[in-house]
Parts: C-alpha cells; sequence; structure tokens
C-alpha cells in the first residue's frame, strides 16, 4: 500500500489486489486455445487501452457517455436528493474517475474509492483528482472486481458513513444476465451487511436502434478498431505472444436476437501465433471474441435489480430514451 501524499489535507492510499501474472497467464492462453477464441474485456485495459476508452466516450457516435453526463446535469439535485449526501462514494470501474467526480458536488461525499484494473491510469487520475479536491479522503484500488468486492477496511474511510456503490457508463454490459443478476447480488449484499446502510447508482445503455448501435462500436475515426487490436498489444507482453496487429481487423454488430453488441478480432489470413509456448492456427477469417455489450429495456434491468435482491429502485431516463440511470437500494 503507498504511503499518503505528504502535501495532501487527507492522507491518500493506493492498494495493487490485482491477481498474478501466472493466474492472467493461464486465463489468457486458455481463452486463446479454446473454440471459439476469446480474450477477457478487462484485458483492453493497459494504459494505452484506458486512454482509447476515454477518447470513445468522446465519439459523436458514442453518445453513452454524454448521455449519462446530461442526466447529471439536468436531474443532480433529484439523484442526490434521492441517494443521500455524506456517503462513501464507491466507484467502480473508475477509469479517468470523470464520471464520479461530477457527483462530487451534488453528493457531497464523505470519502472516495476508486476501484479499476489499470493500476498506472488509476493512480494519474486520482493524482489530478486530489489536486481539485484536496480535503476529501480517496483510496484507489487495483483489482479485478468482477471476481469479489472484498476490500481492506482501512480503504473504506470514512468506515461508519453509509455507502454508495456507482457502477457508471452501463458497464454492467458487459455481463451476460446470469452474470449480471450475480454480480449485482454481491453488490445488494454489501449494501445490505453494512450497518449504515448502502445502495447502487448505475447507469444502463437502453437497447435502441440497430444502425445507431453498430455505429457506436464501429466509429468511423476506427477509435474504437484500435481499442479492440490493442488488447492483442496487451496479450503480447502478458503471456507472451507473437500477435501482429496487421493481421487482424475490428468486427462489431449488434445482435438483435440476443440483445447484445458483439466485438470479435477477425484473421484477415490464416496466421500462426506463439501464445506462451503453446502454438495455434487461426485460419483466415477465424474470430477471436471479445466484449460483449448487452442492452436492456428499462422494466427489464429494473426487473433484474429485483432479482438480484435489491428491495426497490428508481429511474431515471435521458429524454432520448436511450440511457438511464438508476438507484437501488437493499430490504
Amino acid at each position: 500500500m503507498d504511503r499518503p501524499f505528504a502535501d495532501s489535507a487527507q492522507p491518500f492510499r493506493f492498494a495493487d489486489l490485482r491477481r498474478s501474472s501466472d493466474d492472467a497467464t493461464a486465463e489468457l492462453r486458455d481463452g486463446l486455445l479454446a473454440q471459439p477464441a476469446r480474450i477477457p474485456p478487462k484485458y483492453f485495459y493497459d494504459e494505452l487501452g484506458s486512454h482509447l476508452f476515454a477518447a470513445i466516450c468522446s465519439l459523436p457516435e458514442y453518445p453513452l457517455t454524454r448521455s449519462e453526463a446530461r442526466l447529471v446535469a439536468e436531474r443532480g439535485g433529484e439523484i442526490a436528493g434521492a441517494a443521500g449526501r455524506g456517503r462513501l462514494l464507491i466507484d467502480l470501474g473508475a477509469g479517468d474517475c470523470s464520471k464520479a467526480e461530477r457527483l462530487f458536488p451534488l453528493l457531497a461525499p464523505a470519502g472516495y474509492v476508486a476501484l479499476d484494473i489499470s493500476a498506472d491510469f488509476l493512480r494519474s487520475a486520482l493524482g489530478r483528482l486530489r489536486q481539485r479536491f484536496p480535503d476529501l479522503p480517496m483510496s484507489g484500488v487495483a483489482l479485478d472486481f468482477t471476481l469479489g468486492l472484498g476490500l481492506p477496511e482501512g480503504l473504506l474511510a470514512p468506515d461508519a458513513a453509509p455507502r454508495l456503490w456507482f457502477y457508471p457508463g452501463s458497464s454492467i454490459g458487459n455481463f451476460a444476465p446470469e452474470a449480471a443478476c450475480a454480480f449485482l447480488a454481491h453488490i445488494a449484499e454489501a449494501c445490505a451487511a453494512h450497518p449504515a446502510g448502502g445502495a447502487l447508482l448505475i447507469g444502463v445503455d437502453l437497447v435502441k436502434d440497430k444502425a445507431a448501435l453498430d455505429a457506436a462500436y464501429d466509429d468511423a475515426l476506427g477509435v474504437t478498431a484500435a481499442f479492440n487490436l490493442n488488447a492483442l498489444n496487451h496479450v503480447n507482453r502478458l503471456l507472451p505472444a507473437d500477435f501482429d496487429v496487421a493481421d487482424w481487423r475490428h468486427v462489431a454488430f449488434f445482435d438483435t436476437a440476443a440483445g447484445r453488441i458483439e466485438m470479435h478480432l477477425e484473421a484477415r489470413r490464416a496466421v500462426d501465433v506463439n501464445l506462451g509456448g503453446q502454438a495455434r492456427r487461426f485460419a483466415a477469417g477465424e474470430r477471436i471474441h471479445t466484449e460483449d455489450s448487452y442492452k436492456w429495456s428499462p422494466d427489464g434491468f429494473a426487473a433484474l435489480l429485483a432479482q438480484a435482491g435489491f428491495a426497490g429502485s428508481r429511474l431515471w431516463q435521458d429524454d432520448e430514451g436511450g440511457f438511464a440511470l438508476f438507484l437501488a437500494w437493499p430490504g
């Protein structure tokens, strides 16, 4: 755990709780030797991937981030009134921390805990945030929180404050419905277990026109393509492997029947790849699955929250009907 910054009014703590490199190596090798091959989406997020995702959020074809920000700007008073001020804000998948930062003036949090899988990117983002909010207790945790939400209590300061779990950007869409329910159930349990109580504020991308969704994940500038292809660079360092990104192309489409975006990397030609000492041939046109992003209806997601153990929820939806923020609380 890092030492506090000496020039901060409040201590800053940072812990790296990511799995060992051996675990990542085994997960990646198993996925890439499977039929069909796969790379879990968390491997998008090395430092470059995190910067590329931040750029995606500014693309004209990708309105999700702007819709969420507009909802907070226009309905923030209502959201803060319903969620309550003075909570410990726990940010799941914090990235550059900008989504949580918008909430600070509204929620007046007692403390802020940012979780993300990209340690260097998160550390940099929190360093910037500490300059703006030196009196706010902050902690950073680098980990894959999809594997569990157990955090060292020393990082959750102030411990006595009620907790608001914040999961913005519709990242819940990366889970298949059954897995999403299980993950949300863990958050519901954490909310209910804390003596001062807890709640969840979560962003959800809603089902919309197929053409709009296809464009959102295959933009004209090719930023999403670079984001997808960069996963191969990350894999090359971790395994190590010898993927050549020039041999692959980005593929993304909305599967209307399944209600999800699918992202893949497709081999432009037949290629042989060394995967940490094991060889695999990919045929021309063969794909590596890298991400699903499920889209929900308002009623469908409210039902999912109830199934996960939340006793009630409240919804704020943008004027276009493409994005929603849900506040959910346990029984």
